[in-house]
């Protein structure tokens, strides 16, 4: 016979066939709860597991995967042994009433795991389709998150206190200025966040230039608080994001996007070199078919004229630049440093190695063929021209 006190502070007294009762009604709750547990893990996630991949669709995989199962069936122990309680223990016991509590705490804990693991789904999901894949929506689920762990908090307290949640809310109600204070950055990083994905400002694998932040690069990552870049020199700068919502950035997605990069360089040509064009010369250009498409019935051109119609031909037979978009040859305001030629034109390949290639083969020729039009390049005098003066 066993005495015990409740919590009303009434006498209960167990006869041996009640304890005997007891202890055979809790060991056959653990088995089946074992049981339960077993049958979850080890049968039905499995089994949904090979049924999901059999389907020809894609998003059961993801939504069924095995971590929002496992964390799902996490739930039913818990549950079945809270609906046993009343037939384990008095439910005016003492061991009933703590008992009760750290079983709703669990399945609490349990549905915000649950919850984390929907959601980590549901954004896996969505960068799978075209129409989300490039949207910043990471932060927006870690937002979700911070708000699944918050209304958690609030019923795990409740619980502990044995209070209503709306009390509970009501008493955080007064703490609302020093919640605005610490979730300052994160409510920010959410509002950003929104603006930039809705704009589509930003995107993972977007190339943003930020002077002021010493930000040059991709954007590898966007969370709620931060946007990572790694510049070029591979290091990696950390943004907030409301700071590229109030201030501005140079976002080269435009470029790429468009097929062509442009190249816009000039070369100063020395004004003493520039003259009409010798009968030889006109000759020896016709020949060679560099002066296609312009008009000597005049019988005077000038050097400078067709060398620019020359450089315009090259371009225009280059595989590598970009024949769709704007192509010219053109003068600017002579300076004191000569006149210069500068070429405005667009490169094929818009990634950075072959752009520069393209760059550079371009100038190297047109400096090269500079001779055969009787031009020269402006260059200041070095210290051995002056040398060689003297000598």
């Amino acid at each position: 016979m066993i005495s015990f006190i409740d919590t009303d502070g009434i006498m209960q007294t167990w006869h041996d066939s009640d304890v005997l009762r007891f202890t055979i009604f809790v060991a056959a709750s653990i088995l089946l709860l074992h049981l339960a547990d077993l049958l979850c893990r080890k049968v039905i996630v499995p089994l949904t597991g090979r049924i999901t991949k059999r389907t020809q669709s894609g998003w059961d995989d993801i939504l069924f995967n095995a971590q929002v199962l496992t964390n799902a069936f996490r739930i039913i122990p818990p549950v079945l042994l809270l609906m046993l309680l009343p037939k384990m223990f008095v439910p005016t016991g003492e061991i009933f009433f703590w008992t009760e509590k750290v079983l709703n705490i669990y399945i609490t804990a349990s549905s915000i795991r649950l919850a984390f693991a929907g959601l980590n789904a549901l954004y896996d999901l969505l960068n799978q389709n075209q129409n989300f894949k490039n949207r910043t929506l990471k932060g927006v689920f870690q937002m979700f998150k911070i708000m699944a762990v918050c209304i958690g908090a609030i019923i795990i307290i409740s619980i502990v206190i044995d209070k209503n949640p709306s009390n509970v809310l009501t008493g955080l109600g007064a703490m609302a200025a020093v919640l605005m204070l610490v979730f300052k950055d994160p409510i920010m990083g959410l509002v950003a966040g929104v603006q930039l994905s809705a704009n589509d400002m930003l995107r993972p694998g977007d190339w943003i230039t930020l002077p002021k932040h010493d930000a040059d690069g991709m954007v590898v990552e966007v969370t709620l608080t931060t946007v990572k870049v790694q510049n070029w020199d591979k290091t990696i700068t950390t943004i907030p994001p409301y700071v590229l919502v109030s201030e501005s950035f140079q976002n080269w997605r435009g470029m790429f996007d468009s097929g062509g990069r442009r190249i816009k360089r000039s070369i100063y040509i020395d004004m003493n070199s520039i003259g009409f064009c010798t009968k030889e010369q006109i000759d020896r250009f016709m020949q060679k078919g560099w002066l296609e498409g312009l008009d000597c019935s005049e019988g005077e051109i000038v050097n400078l004229t067709v060398l620019r119609n020359y450089i315009d031909l090259y371009l225009r037979k280059n595989r590598r630049v970009n024949q769709e978009m704007i192509l010219m040859v053109r003068q600017l305001q002579p300076t004191a440093q000569g006149l210069p030629l500068e070429l405005y034109f667009f490169s094929a390949d818009t990634a950075w190695v072959a752009y520069e290639h393209l760059q550079a083969d371009v100038f190297e020729h047109l400096i090269a063929i500079l001779p055969e039009f009787g031009i020269k390049a402006f260059q200041a005098p070095a210290g051995t021209d002056f040398s060689k003066v003297g000598k």
